[in-house]
């Protein structure tokens, strides 16, 4: 009973939250983009998912990398995941959703 309580307490924060913001979207996968730094030093994952900010990937296999943690993520959330490849100037240039690459 206790553990069901504070699950909805913190669906009931989550859902404030997002009112707060004027945002009520709710979906049932996880949407990431791989975006290039403004620096032109490697990429950044950006997700709503993550609390701290985008993470950063540098070095040749930046893209790729970011990919493979993404689709981690939400394989170990079991949820769907849509990643967007974004280029300088914020066209997508590749989107995968699970597994499936569509350009």
């Amino acid at each position: 009973m206790l553990a069901f309580k504070g699950m909805e307490n913190r669906a009931m924060r989550t859902k404030a939250k997002k009112q707060q913001n004027g945002v009520a979207l709710i979906t049932d996968e996880d949407v990431y983009e791989v975006r290039p730094r403004k620096c032109s030093d490697g990429v950044d994952l950006v997700s709503d998912r993550f609390r701290d900010g985008p993470i950063w990937y540098a070095g040749p296999d930046a893209v790729r990398n970011a990919i493979a943690y993404a689709k981690y993520c939400s394989l170990s959330r079991s949820h769907r995941a849509a990643i967007r490849v974004l280029d300088d100037s914020g066209a997508v240039i590749q989107l995968l959703i699970q597994g499936r690459s569509i350009r």
